[in-house]
């Protein structure tokens, strides 16, 4: 295998650190490929190389910058939403960079490092019940904005359609040209939805004939952090998978013994969720004589606990 160190585009200089979001690396996985038959490549593209580490850079700037353009975020409001984290640590970034406000609904329970980032980004976090999840912490923001409609700008990340949106013109457009239009499968995991949603219809429409797959839990109570169990869950209103080829399930430990094995085999640093959509799209790939099977690696083991 043939690699040239420091073979990236040109560097720049940017105006701001939003400009850095997105251009993510997709890379050919070497060694947890073993046993697929020649023709077939499995490609994953790392997203906790954006600048906020996660994919969800690219939804949180985008609907910070929707809601500027469309009047809806003022100076005089405080943006707030509910999150797991990673979406939060984008708009905390985001705020920090356009000089806004931020509040984060987050459960209690999340991981220090999620709190300790959004805290250094000089958001502020109210906390809902550990036991609830996401879905406590959305019920709990619903609460905050009702009490004061006019203090707040909520994205709303489940219900945005900035959200996949950002994705149409990022994450799809990117898949297509780095993969040189050979693309044949694209797998992502579901939380917003909004990177599956939104990934697949571009490349559904850009490229006929692409088949999509969402990575779901299997389990109710699963360790995939960031990911949906959609049948115990409150469903985001952008989860659309009539529009989607399936959906696979995958265990927890098969996404952490993935999430382990793309660390110590590959050299990538992939949070559970990453270890979790891998892991399907090499059942996808097994099943096929030929093709370029890609998911996202949403983020990195960095901000998660031992």
């Amino acid at each position: 295998m043939a690699v040239k160190p420091g073979a990236a585009e040109p560097l720049r200089i940017a105006g701001s650190v939003i400009e850095l979001v997105g251009a993510t690396p997709l890379i050919r996985l070497q060694r947890v490929t073993d046993g697929l038959k020649p023709g077939v490549d499995v490609l994953v593209k790392l997203e906790f190389m954006n600048p906020g580490g996660s994919v969800k850079d690219r939804a949180g700037v985008r609907m910070i910058l929707d809601g500027l353009e469309r009047g809806l975020l003022t100076r005089e409001k405080t943006v707030i939403d509910a999150t797991s984290g990673n979406t939060g640590i984008a708009l905390a970034m985001a705020g920090a960079a356009l000089g806004f406000r931020v509040t984060l609904v987050m459960p209690e329970n999340v991981s220090p490092q999620r709190k300790a980032i959004v805290r250094a980004y000089g958001a502020e976090i109210v906390f809902s019940d550990p036991m609830d999840g996401t879905d406590g912490a959305i019920r709990r923001c619903d609460e905050l904005v009702a009490k004061e409609p006019a203090k707040w700008f909520r994205p709303d990340q489940y219900r945005n359609a900035s959200n996949p949106e950002a994705h149409v013109r990022t994450t799809g457009p990117e898949i297509l040209a780095q993969t040189e239009g050979r693309v044949t499968h694209f797998v992502a995991g579901i939380g917003t939805t909004g990177t599956v949603m939104g990934t697949s219809r571009f490349l559904k429409k850009a490229k006929p004939g692409v088949k999509c797959y969402a990575a779901e839990p299997a389990e109710p109570l699963h360790g995939l952090e960031g990911l949906k169990h959609m049948a115990t869950s409150i469903v985001p209103a952008l989860w659309h998978p009539e529009e989607l080829d399936g959906v696979v399930k995958i265990s927890t430990d098969a996404g952490w013994d993935m999430t382990e094995r793309l660390a110590r085999e590959e050299g990538i640093p992939a949070g559970h969720s990453g270890g979790g959509a891998v892991a399907v799209a090499l059942e996808i790939a097994r099943t096929l004589d030929e093709g370029v099977v890609v998911t996202v690696i949403p983020d990195s083991f960095e901000r998660y606990p031992e």
